[in-house]
């Protein structure tokens, strides 16, 4: 009785797939133009920086820098 699988429970959510991130939060039009809010990191060249309340810090590199207050 190892082998039998557990049958799902009743009114159960459906597994999400993929990551569920808002791609409008990290932009801004004007215009013709796109604009990044956070902005690109320094160091790895091609990553956009995460807006945090109080920095913006990069997540594959761990660049990070101060916003001011």
């Amino acid at each position: 009785m190892a082998d039998a699988k557990k049958p799902a429970s009743k009114g159960a959510a459906p597994a999400k797939k993929g990551k569920s991130y808002h791609v409008y939060k990290a932009y801004k039009i004007e215009g013709d133009k796109l604009i990044r809010k956070g902005g690109m990191c320094p160091k790895c060249e091609g990553s956009l920086l995460a807006l945090h309340k109080d920095r913006k810090s990069c997540g594959k590199c761990g660049y990070m820098e101060k916003l001011k207050a």
